[in-house]
């Protein structure tokens, strides 16, 4: 079973996720972050296997602690889950290392396809 750490300022996007991947069965959600910065310390508490992260957050934005994951675990398995669909922001996200993009709002038979696909 794949480990969890969901990051959404959005506590009702988090619990969202949540509902999706722990009604598959295929996965646990090991934690949760209203923010990039307290993500990079959940992040390295609880080693997930992987992390989905909104872009648009306060404190610190996604791509930039994607970008600082990155840096903790060159390996990290990380998705953006975002509004922000434009194609700049998909581009950057998977340079920086991100493994996929699921655009807001989002439907669970998708959700589970990108997960299951990592």
């Amino acid at each position: 079973m794949k480990r969890i750490l969901i990051v959404d300022d959005a506590a009702f996007m988090r619990m969202s996720l949540r509902k999706i991947m722990e009604e598959s069965g295929d996965f646990e959600v090991v934690g949760e972050a209203e923010n990039g910065r307290v993500a990079l310390e959940k992040y390295k508490e609880l080693r997930p296997d992987i992390v989905t992260l909104d872009i648009t957050m306060p404190e610190m934005d996604g791509l930039t602690a994607l970008k600082e994951l990155i840096k903790i675990d060159p390996n990290a398995t990380v998705i953006i889950v975002s509004a922000m669909g434009q194609e700049s922001y998909v581009r950057e996200s998977v340079m920086a290392g991100a493994k996929n993009f699921i655009v807001k709002p989002f439907n669970k038979d998708h959700v589970l396809k990108i997960l299951k696909s990592l």
